[in-house]
């Protein structure tokens, strides 16, 4: 298999149905942008097109969990860029990090880990993944080295300074 980016990347702006009377991005609507941003990534970087697959294969992802923080706001009209990696994966898991930055990648805005479960649409049960997926997710993992969601905001939040 060629190399492939481990880190996917892309660009948003942050649109007004999906914000709060303060002109802040809701918090549910930012789940909608990170998971619509991977998807997309999917697609641009991998070729692998889940509602294709899903129509064509009968198989998919679904989301198991979700864990996200918010640290700064998104707000209207604002351009942003998310970026994922995948950090680990089961024989029918895959656990993936999204991270929303303002446009120079200077302020975090927000960090998800997601779990997706390999799921038979048609037999409506979790599936083992292909080979395939199995080699793909080997050669683009990128782990990060901290176990719990709780470790990995407190990394990336800024350190205060005491006197």
């Amino acid at each position: 298999m060629n190399k492939l980016e481990k880190i996917l990347e892309s660009k948003a702006k942050i649109r007004f149905q999906d914000c709060d009377p303060f002109n802040h991005l809701n918090n549910a609507a930012y789940i909608n942008y990170l998971i619509n941003a991977r998807e997309d990534q999917l697609i641009a970087y991998y070729d692998i097109d889940i509602y294709k697959l899903g129509k064509t294969e009968g198989k998919s992802w679904v989301v198991g969990s979700n864990q996200i923080a918010y640290l700064r706001p998104a707000f209207l009209m604002e351009d942003v860029i998310i970026d994922s990696q995948l950090l680990g994966y089961t024989n029918s898991t895959i656990k993936v990090e999204m991270r929303m930055w303002n446009k120079d990648k200077t302020e975090l805005k927000a960090v998800m880990w997601s779990t997706l479960v390999h799921f038979n649409l048609v037999k409506l049960r979790s599936e083992m993944h292909s080979d395939y997926f199995m080699d793909l997710f080997e050669s683009v993992k990128y782990p990060i080295g901290i176990s719990t969601f709780e470790d990995r905001i407190a990394s990336l939040k800024p350190q205060k300074v005491t006197a």
